[in-house]
């Protein structure tokens, strides 16, 4: 008897810790695709990793950028925030903040909306606000990002156990739970020129080619790279869930494959329409399969992954769970926003239901077409510039180079490439004041600082042009060990303990979040520094106990 109660005692607590045992979480990422995969119908490539990664996923067919480029909205997946709330809706603010680094930056020829220069920066968001990641580490996740972060802002220090391209789940300790990242840009915009020299895998003759783009030669080969490019992308996909099956990690594996924002031709990336922020995105692992038509924000990506670990999402949060313990109600609409790109400024906002697209023009007198320079490299575009110079676009094609008007309307289920505008349609007008109030109501509750020339937000982040310098951390010998503080508002803290006061204390080093008082024994060295998200990292304090 006494055996069997042994026994039965061993399978409880077994049970328990299954049941409490905290998943790891994978997001592989890609650049620049809107849902042209086999999975939402489009079979113009093929994708055998992600047809195989979908069968046990739930796919989602609402999903949503919050803008249709890849800065901005990669600020809003990581900190579950509308970019147009917390100040980072400009592509791009500064040149070096994709890796850790923050530094001083050089001036530009770069205008705002009312013709101010504007200097380089590193975004300054609310205090509030951190990296979504810095609460996973708080409760024990080992966090790595692969190797891309594009924030608006340099990456805080505090945000992740490893960035880089040398950034792996492999470097946690045993039994620990993770977060990784990887990215995957073989099909980043770029790519359609720079992999000019791979050959094709799609052929021009089977693509098809959107209304809204002229059907030539050149737009044809343009397309096909593309497609070409996803299937790259693919193969490495296949990669990453090969490696974690090896190592026996693929069932206890949350996977997340999503794009940051729609695709890289000409009239999807950086556009408001669904063109520029509808993505893939599908899930495996919570505990079901199929497709769902909830609508899903970028911003809702990092509090989902809080929820899926345990982690009440921060109530500051734009986003919210849509799984996980913390799963919330669905939304009913997305909020799509539209600032500066490059060197061409103009502000838009749309509303996304499941069956409208509410588009408000704020500068209804410019053209929708960006002419952004980094975009002619596209190998398409000096042909679609000609024909547009010799009037040869057809009455679809010539839309994108026509001003806009101040409201546009697009029944996306009957239109879905949005080129009939049907704002003036009575039959439709109820509709249309319902989406009118939508945002109107979500623009007078919630901050919008686009509504702000971006020389003057600049110098509210930056006085006198300056970035600011976060607080050095301060220490306190308390009972409980050493407390640790800044005066720098919002300012996240790092620490490293070492027998030794000559070591690499550099950005790639192994800092660890502080959460709580530290313990630190004799003759050891104790390294602090302290980064606030836009500031200067603190100095370091070396603390000998």
């Amino acid at each position: 008897m006494r055996f069997l109660k042994l026994f039965i005692l061993l399978i409880c607590i077994q049970t328990i810790s299954a049941q409490t045992e905290k998943p790891n979480i994978l997001w592989i990422t890609c650049e620049d695709i809107s849902p042209d995969l086999p999975v939402y119908g489009d079979n113009t490539a093929k994708t055998p990793n992600l047809d195989a990664l979908a069968e046990q996923s739930l796919v989602y067919d609402n999903a949503f950028a919050t803008v249709g480029v890849c800065a901005p909205n990669r600020s809003s997946i990581i900190t579950g925030m509308q970019p147009i709330s917390i100040g980072t809706m400009h592509m791009r603010t500064g040149k070096d903040v994709i890796g850790w680094g923050s530094r001083e930056y050089e001036g530009t020829d770069r205008v705002d909306i009312e013709g101010n220069p504007i200097i380089q920066y590193s975004a300054v968001i609310p205090e509030n606000v951190k990296c979504f990641t810095e609460y996973l580490r708080a409760e024990g996740y080992y966090c790595t990002n692969n190797p891309k972060t594009d924030y608006q802002f340099a990456a805080p220090i505090s945000s992740w156990d490893e960035n880089g391209r040398k950034a792996h789940w492999k470097g946690r300790e045993e039994g620990q739970p993770f977060f990784s990242v990887f990215n995957i840009n073989d099909t980043h915009e770029s790519k359609l020129w720079k992999y000019s020299d791979k050959p094709l895998t799609v052929s021009p003759e089977e693509v098809e080619v959107p209304p809204y783009l002229p059907d030539n030669a050149e737009t044809r080969e343009t397309i096909a790279r593309h497609y070409s490019n996803i299937e790259l992308m693919d193969k490495k996909v296949g990669e990453l869930i090969a490696e974690l099956k090896a190592e026996g990690l693929y069932e206890n594996t949350i996977i997340f494959f999503y794009s940051d924002h729609g695709g890289p031709l000409p009239r999807e990336k950086r556009a408001i329409y669904d063109s520029g922020l509808k993505i893939p995105l599908m899930i495996k692992g919570l505990g079901g399969t199929g497709r769902t038509d909830r609508m899903v924000s970028c911003t809702d990506l990092g509090p989902t992954v809080l929820s899926l670990a345990g982690i009440s999402p921060p109530d500051y949060m734009d986003g919210k769970a849509f799984a996980g313990e913390f799963n919330t109600e669905p939304r009913d609409y997305i909020i799509g926003t539209s600032d500066r790109f490059d060197e061409v400024t103009d502000r838009m906002r749309a509303v996304r239901t499941k069956d409208y697209l509410y588009i408000f023009n704020f500068y209804p007198e410019k053209p929708r077409y960006k002419d952004l320079a980094y975009r002619m490299n596209i190998p398409m575009m000096p042909k679609m510039l000609e024909l547009r110079e010799q009037g040869k676009l057809d009455s679809i094609e010539q839309i994108w180079f026509s001003t806009k008007g101040t409201e546009e309307f697009y029944d996306v289920k009957n239109d879905p490439y949005n080129v009939r505008d049907i704002s003036g349609k009575a039959e439709v007008a109820e509709e249309l004041e319902k989406h009118r109030k939508l945002l109107h109501d979500y623009l007078f509750e919630n901050p919008d600082l686009g509504q702000m020339p971006e020389s003057k937000l600049i110098s509210i982040m930056w006085p006198e042009k300056e970035q600011p310098v976060t607080a050095k951390p301060e220490i306190e010998r308390t009972e409980k060990g050493i407390t640790v503080s800044s005066k720098a508002p919002g300012a996240s803290l790092v620490y490293m303990i070492s027998d030794l006061k000559d070591i690499d204390t550099g950005l790639d080093a192994k800092w660890k979040l502080y959460t709580g008082p530290l313990k630190v024994k004799k003759g050891q060295f104790l390294f602090l520094r302290a980064q606030r998200i836009g500031y200067k990292m603190s100095e370091i304090v070396i603390v000998e106990s």
